[in-house]
């Protein structure tokens, strides 16, 4: 019930005029009657709104970040993620992770394939990226071994292979690994606001871009780290 009512409302969230029920319905791949449900209660609490039969995001979403007062991130802008291009000629990308995924939710580059996952916030496995080996690797332990036990068989190797680098990426703040994408490749730093991991910093684009570059990349994202104030707080171990 909880993951159709996640995928609902991201599929909400992205259209520009709303989803009728029978969109809803194939969205969650869920029958009419089960989807009239959701959206009923859903409208009730204000997080879906209806027009003409056509549902939208309501207010409630928003009105939460509003009472806890909390932003995505407030430490890294865009003007950090420019300097970093500029320096590098690669891409950069701020990420933050949503249940099991990771988004990009800004960036800063040439290559078309990052720009366009950024700009669409399409999400990725978090299994499957750097900033998404950042972030599970300061999750609390109890958090981290629910979301590795429910892994899919082809990610196996990629656990075992997160689990030995996560000691480096503990003490470093940045995993530089080539091992943790299949389709690109990258280097990220952690971003910690009041002392807790909220996102990751990284530098993307492909294996021969990256590979040659790997140690250079892990020093600049560290030295930018410290220097801003991004890892200001070394993490639990």
């Amino acid at each position: 019930m909880i993951d159709r009512m996640a995928v609902l409302l991201d599929a909400v969230a992205r259209s520009r005029d709303g989803l009728t029920l029978t969109e809803i319905a194939r969205a969650t791949a869920s029958p009419t009657s089960s989807a009239q449900g959701l959206v009923n209660g859903l409208v009730a609490t204000g997080y879906l709104d209806e027009r003409e039969r056509r549902y939208t995001l309501g207010p409630a979403p928003y009105l939460l970040n509003l009472l806890s007062g909390r932003t995505l991130v407030t430490v890294v802008g865009h003007a950090d993620l420019e300097s970093l291009h500029e320096q590098t000629a690669l891409t950069a990308v701020l990420a933050i992770a949503v249940g099991r995924d990771i988004y990009y939710i800004d960036h800063r580059g040439v290559d078309e394939r990052f720009n366009y996952l950024a700009q669409n916030l399409v999400r990725r496995p978090l299994l499957r990226t750097s900033s998404g080996w950042v972030l599970l690797a300061h999750l609390d332990r109890r958090d981290l071994w629910t979301h590795l036990q429910s892994a899919t068989p082809e990610d196996s190797q990629r656990v075992d292979d997160l689990l030995a680098e996560m000691p480096r990426i503990l003490e470093t703040g940045v995993c530089a690994t080539d091992k943790s994408s299949d389709s690109g490749d990258g280097v990220a730093v952690a971003v910690r606001e009041a002392g807790e991991v909220v996102a990751a910093v990284a530098i993307v684009g492909t294996p021969e871009d990256i590979g040659p570059r790997r140690g250079e990349l892990a020093r600049l994202l560290r030295t930018t780290a410290d220097a801003r104030s991004w890892s200001s707080q070394r993490p639990r171990i």
